[in-house]
């Protein structure tokens, strides 16, 4: 089984979500406690996306995102780095544009989507300013970025709860649901090593998006943060 370190090797990277494709959506209900359905909602309501809209649904996984927004009548471009997963969403979804590309090097066109979002993907990409700045590239102006993300409890007592979580339990349970328990590993590791809230909404602006912000859902355990490209960009 593969398990990326947090020098975050592309190619380990990959292959870490390739050994865990099949068994993806069902071992994410189960760690977040169902909360992930929750989540996903909210990130389909900061998109705001309408028909006649474009969005580029990034670390798509198996497509459990997209479809909803395929459902509803929005043009949606599902694109994941692992092929296992794309491969996996295929299978499952054959109506969907799957794509297999990289966030650092993304195989569209510039200013070609009116929304891009990102869900539990940008803390796993080795250059995260620089899928920042291909996410802008290719987002029209005037549109906007969803990133939905593992982020900080913002009261201390209960974000010594979830650390307790994710330290002793959620390792347990990966043992029971997950293909690859060393992946979830590694998934607390990131989440330990990721930037807060206000981190990353400064190297948002930092790498040309504007009017950042976030909100926070279950206590901050994940952010959403939302920002657009420049009009005149």
């Amino acid at each position: 089984m593969t398990r990326a370190s947090l020098a975050k090797h592309p190619s380990d990277v990959a292959r870490m979500f390739d050994d865990v494709a099949r068994r993806y959506d069902l071992t994410n209900d189960v760690l977040s406690l169902w909360q992930d359905r929750g989540w996903r909602r909210v990130t389909r309501d900061a998109v705001a996306a309408r028909p006649g809209h474009r969005v580029l649904d990034l670390a798509a996984g198996t497509g459990t995102s997209t479809e909803e927004w395929a459902s509803a009548g929005i043009e949606v471009v599902p694109c994941d780095f692992s092929t296992g997963m794309v491969a996996v969403g295929k299978q499952r979804r054959p109506d969907l544009p799957f794509v297999a590309g990289d966030a650092t090097a993304l195989p569209f066109a510039e200013k070609s989507f009116d929304a891009v979002t990102i869900s539990f993907g940008l803390r796993n990409v080795v250059d995260v300013d620089a899928a920042l700045r291909e996410m802008l590239r290719v987002t029209k102006p005037g549109g906007r970025l969803v990133v939905c993300e593992f982020s900080t409890p913002t009261w201390k007592p209960f974000r010594e709860v979830y650390t307790f979580y994710l330290r002793e339990v959620l390792p347990r349970l990966a043992q029971v649901v997950s293909s690859n328990n060393a992946a979830y590993t590694y998934l607390v590791e990131s989440i330990d090593q990721w930037p807060d809230q206000r981190a990353l909404g400064m190297r948002l602006k930092g790498n040309g998006w504007t009017r950042v912000g976030y909100h926070n859902l279950s206590g901050g355990i994940v952010a959403i943060h939302r920002a657009f490209r420049p009009l005149g960009a």
